[in-house]
């Protein structure tokens, strides 16, 4: 969008149950991890289940190694996923901060292997991660005096 052409732009919270609406109507986000005490981002595809967000990923993968077995508190990470057109500039991101807990259960991890395809090929994702939310944010981006698009 030309500088001419540019609107002002609005930016509106999200409640907790609209964000998560929207993470539920994409499919691909990042997960924000510490790794060697640095943060660590990496894309991933995820479903919503039971208000939770869950990841599939692969043994030897660094956030399957970092996240806690699923008796255990967990680990804290950051979820973001988001749907911003790039020539208008409108859309939405949502950020959840929560626990991450590895899915030990082999009939829980049965079931979440049917809910969710991996998105890219690689070594097998056999290992599920749940992130239980704790904090949900959102932010919708829309033009000043109308309504963007939210439909995901």
């Amino acid at each position: 969008m030309a500088a001419s052409e540019m609107r002002a732009l609005q930016r509106i919270n999200l409640d907790h149950a609209e964000a998560l609406r929207l993470l539920g109507s994409v499919s691909l986000g990042r997960i924000v991890f510490t790794r060697q005490a640095l943060p660590a981002v990496r894309p991933v595809n995820h479903v919503l289940d039971d208000g939770d967000i869950v990841i599939r990923t692969h043994e030897g993968a660094a956030l399957t190694s970092h996240a806690q077995p699923a008796h255990s508190t967990g680990v804290v990470v950051a979820y973001e996923a988001d749907a911003i057109d790039p020539d208008t500039h409108l859309g939405w991101s949502v950020v959840v901060t929560g626990y991450a807990q590895l899915v030990t259960d082999p009939v829980e991890l049965e079931r979440i292997r049917g809910l969710l395809q991996p998105w890219a090929p690689m070594e097998p994702v056999d290992q599920a991660v749940r992130i239980r939310p704790e904090l949900v944010t959102g932010l919708l981006l829309t033009a000043t005096g109308g309504a963007a698009d939210t439909t995901g």
